[in-house]
């Protein structure tokens, strides 16, 4: 299912861009879900200015879905919201029923569902939960239209993200969050669950149920989806800022972090431009000001690596090899209704069609061992700056940190018996230096 992530600058006006972004691509006949995280209603705002919320709320039918049920806005243009109070209410339950025993022998009482109220990070659970079920909703939709049903269920799929650092974080999560199951939880102490009864028998006190154990193993599965759902080629990113100074900064840093934990970024929308050439001082010098950040994101973006067969031909900032920019003139107000977010649609465009396929490796590793003797490994990090790295080995990972992002890569098994001989940042990648280790590297007889 084809994904686009608006994140982008705080304040930037990325909801706005995320339901012009899905008004455009409805206007161009793909079925499009918009979704999103914002309690706050900007969303109504936007669409339904004068009148009621638009998007419903989870009904007794519906929960515990992780989402509100979809309202039809416009023709092909669905709305809905994440629902995090209800999926944390259920999951909570889930977890409590399922650990009931060792509750029992603490002499510990559940919390009711009335009385829970979610946890700080419960909205990023609760967004990993629903993008799992919106694509195997859109799975399940496209093999019954496959078998000659009804058109039901999306084309794309629009996510309104809170803003890059926060994104960033949560788009990595899948992985450390499986990481650490893996850790707390490895695979022989799972494959001793048969001896449990018996130990707990012996040792008078209960251990985990077997439900306790599915539930783990339920987690891991879903991480696991949710991440093959994130490194899918037709899931990539689109930065969302209003050119200046400050935005500049902020776009290198999360363009950085996307690429640390390979996402790909389809474009950058410099969002709120104001006119050029006015005779008003003030305005003038505004705009110039604006004029002058567009440019040198123009410049970063043309420098950006893309693959191939997504290079960015046609568009006006980035180069013929970078990641596109597309300039939305500010509209002088607020947009309210469909009838202004029209033109901002056409400015955005729709979501372009990609493969639904896993994307290639970003990391290569190159072989230089007849010439010099080492093998680097390519890490691609747009935006990075040699200031904001740091590389640490342990064991058989490479811990590397991009300013205020960090991420654990496991290396490739040659790399595994080699040492960290340098490493050094070029032209937008991170190349490590590897030399063979003599005591763990076969030797040519």
């Amino acid at each position: 299912m084809r994904t686009v992530l608006i994140t982008g600058v705080g304040g930037s006006g990325r909801t706005t861009v995320a339901a012009a972004t899905a008004l455009a691509t409805a206007r161009s006949g793909q079925r499009t879900l918009l979704l999103s995280t914002d309690r706050a209603g900007a969303l109504d705002e936007v669409f339904h200015p004068a009148g009621p919320a638009p998007v419903a709320e989870p009904t007794a039918e519906t929960a515990p879905a992780p989402w509100s049920p979809p309202t039809e806005l416009a023709p092909g243009l669905w709305v809905a919201r994440i629902a995090t109070p209800e999926y944390f209410r259920s999951e909570l339950a889930a977890v409590q029923e399922r650990a009931r025993s060792v509750l029992d022998y603490l002499g510990a009482s559940a919390v009711a569902a009335e009385e829970a109220t979610e946890l700080p990070g419960a909205d990023a659970f609760a967004l990993m939960a629903t993008l799992r079920a919106v694509h195997q909703a859109a799975d399940r939709a496209a093999a019954a239209r496959a078998a000659g049903g009804p058109p039901r269920g999306w084309d794309v799929l629009v996510v309104d993200l809170p803003p890059a650092p926060e994104a960033i974080r949560l788009l990595g999560l899948p992985e450390q969050l499986g990481r650490y199951l893996r850790r707390l939880l490895p695979a022989e102490r799972q494959a001793s669950r048969a001896l449990h009864p018996m130990l707990a028998q012996l040792a008078g006190v209960p251990v985990p149920a077997e439900r306790l154990y599915e539930t783990f193993g339920r987690w891991q599965e879903d991480l696991a989806a949710v991440r093959e759902i994130i490194a899918s080629d037709a899931v990539t990113v689109r930065l969302v800022a209003e050119p200046g100074p400050l935005a500049a900064r902020a776009l290198r840093a999360a363009r950085a972090g996307l690429a640390l934990h390979g996402c790909r970024v389809d474009a950058v929308i410099a969002n709120r431009l104001l006119p050029v050439g006015s005779a008003d001082p003030w305005l003038a010098a505004a705009s110039g000001q604006q004029q002058a950040a567009l440019k040198e994101l123009r410049e970063a973006c043309g420098r950006a690596t893309a693959a191939p067969e997504h290079a960015a031909a046609e568009t006006a900032g980035g180069g013929p090899a970078g990641v596109p920019v597309r300039e939305v003139p500010h509209a002088g107000r607020d947009p309210r209704g469909l009838a202004d977010l029209g033109p901002l649609a056409d400015a955005v465009g729709p979501v372009d069609a990609r493969p639904d396929r896993p994307a290639a490796e970003p990391w290569t590793v190159e072989d230089r061992l007849a010439d010099e003797g080492l093998l680097v490994w390519r890490l691609p990090l747009d935006g990075a700056e040699r200031d904001d790295l740091s590389l640490v080995r342990r064991g058989d990972e490479l811990v590397v940190t991009v300013g205020e992002f960090r991420r654990v890569l496991p290396l490739p098994s040659a790399l595994r018996r080699c040492t960290v001989a340098g490493a050094g940042l070029h032209e937008g990648a991170l190349r490590v230096r590897f030399a063979p280790d003599p005591r763990l590297w076969p030797r040519d007889h």
